[in-house]
């Protein structure tokens, strides 16, 4: 067992080696605001929440391996407050209304933005149209929502060896696409059982035939905070009905 340690916001985390801020963070009980990162998968440091101090110079803790005796800032002003920009960014760029989400009260981005406290968008909505693929018999993608985590891509390709969604394009023009020969799901080998049906942060996979089973007011955040309860996308966390 290492003995290595480093300090987040006056806490002493001890870590082994080639684990990540983050992961020695989480495994020591210390949230970091995040979106694309999963336990389960290679960090990609897209979504740039997970935004720390080390030693007075910014890093993303999903990708920045711990260091012995370091300092991390993680609840300072500054940070949060670049949090806060970035998640208003996110809300304006997709369609996120949430009062009429299915995802409501487990929603990632809803509950890091409360968190944060990014209680209303400061950005002129984009409003962007983004068509709907009803195409699966399982399952309905809804491209609104799509904030571009990588998680679905990096879960297909990982735990479900099919490589079936990919992110096409550059900037604004970047979106989601589906490695079939129409470009639908349904014409695809995805299964409601995947990784990648259940590892989006927000409301992009939605199974068809049901929806607000466990009614909004009573789901994992509308209970308890994201600090507490971690991320809805990992297994671990799928605690609506306890």
């Amino acid at each position: 067992m290492s003995n290595s340690r480093f300090v987040i916001d006056g806490k002493d985390i001890p870590f082994r080696p080639g684990q990540t801020i983050m992961d020695a963070a989480m495994a020591a009980g210390v949230y970091i605001p995040h979106l694309c990162h999963n336990p389960d998968y290679a960090s990609t440091g897209n979504c740039r929440l997970c935004l720390v101090k080390l030693n007075g110079r910014y890093v993303s803790a999903c990708t920045q391996p711990a260091i012995a005796d370091s300092q991390v800032d993680n609840q300072i002003d500054e940070i949060n407050q670049q949090r806060k920009t970035l998640l208003q960014m996110l809300f304006v760029e997709g369609n996120h209304q949430c009062p009429g989400c299915e995802k409501s009260g487990r929603c990632q981005l809803q509950a890091v933005a409360y968190y944060v406290g990014m209680l209303s968008p400061y950005f002129t909505h984009f409003y962007p149209r983004r068509e709907l693929d009803a195409s699966h018999p399982e399952m309905v993608l809804d491209f609104n929502r799509c904030i571009l985590c990588g998680l679905c891509v990096r879960a297909s390709h990982s735990a479900d060896k099919k490589n079936i969604f990919a992110i096409s394009g550059r900037g604004m023009d970047s979106r989601l696409v589906i490695n079939s020969t129409s470009g639908k799901l349904g014409d695809s080998n995805f299964s409601a059982h995947d990784a990648a049906a259940s590892v989006c942060p927000v409301g992009v996979f939605l199974p068809k035939h049901k929806g607000y089973e466990v009614p909004i007011g009573q789901r994992l955040y509308d209970r308890e905070p994201i600090a507490q309860v971690g991320d809805v996308a990992h297994p671990n966390h799928q605690r609506d009905k306890k």
